[in-house]
């Protein structure tokens, strides 16, 4: 089976490393043209560089800052005014670890606008070109922790469910016009996200860093961590016209760790 994209559109959120950087290069590969979405000027040319152009794609980037939903209100509008996208991929760096405790209401303000508002908002406005051309595709970079909350991410447990949630109604809404909308619960993936949630906890605990990387690899069936490229796969899959019947699914990404069935 050979995904082609070509001609397709995509925007990518958070596209300049780990997860996100993966599914752009991976989209590009399979022949879409990408417009990368990240807040550092720097690294967006780096990943841009990196890019598939084989077949003659015109990449491009928007620099943007998740945390401030106001300024990229502005910026993404103006963004998509003259521009059609048939791939949205959302996806931000997440929020900072802490439990109920540790939480303000002003930590709960902001991990609402960087998981669940930003990501609705630009649905929203891809949405109404998607059904004029009887072609879209939304994907939400999810997390395991949707279906099996852990205590130290409250803020991402809460507003990715929302997010989820959302989209399952979004999804019946839109299947009609050959639009589907479909969330990946991300597992324990090599990427400096998880290094970063690792090292805190490590700190936390008094232990070593890698003692923590040990626990958390014995814990995955798989007996490893993911690597970025396999989330690609799947997203290029999910983009593509084999998923044209599979849409509102939440779809474990994660070595076999969740214990779940639904």
């Amino acid at each position: 089976m050979e995904i082609n994209l070509s001609g397709k559109r995509a925007l990518v959120g958070g596209s300049t490393s780990g997860i996100g950087k993966a599914i752009a290069q991976q989209l590009a590969k399979c022949g879409a043209q990408v417009t990368l979405v990240a807040r550092n000027e720097d690294k967006l040319k780096e990943t841009l560089a990196s890019m598939d152009v084989s077949q003659g794609q015109l990449h491009q980037y928007l620099i943007v800052d998740y945390l401030d939903f106001d300024d990229y209100k502005s910026k993404i509008e103006k963004y998509l005014e003259n521009t059609e996208v048939d791939i949205l991929v959302n996806n931000t760096q997440g929020p900072n670890p802490g439990t109920i405790a540790q939480k303000s209401m002003n930590d709960y303000q902001q991990a609402f606008d960087l998981l669940f508002q930003n990501a609705v908002y630009t649905t929203n406005l891809v949405i109404p070109k998607m059904q004029a051309n009887g072609f879209g595709r939304i994907i939400n970079v999810s997390s395991m922790t949707v279906k099996e909350p852990q205590d130290n991410l409250v803020l991402s447990n809460t507003m990715r469910t929302a997010l989820v949630s959302w989209s399952k109604s979004l999804s019946n809404l839109v299947a009609k016009d050959s639009i589907t909308v479909n969330s990946v619960m991300t597992g324990y993936f090599d990427t400096e996200r998880l290094l970063s949630l690792m090292e805190n906890q490590a700190k936390n605990e008094g232990v070593s860093f890698e003692e923590i990387k040990a626990k958390r690899i014995a814990s995955i069936p798989s007996g490893r961590l993911g690597e970025p490229k396999e989330y690609g796969y799947l997203v290029a899959f999910l983009a593509s016209e084999y998923a044209a019947y599979l849409t509102g699914a939440s779809i474990p990404l994660d070595g076999g760790i969740a214990k779940s069935l639904f």
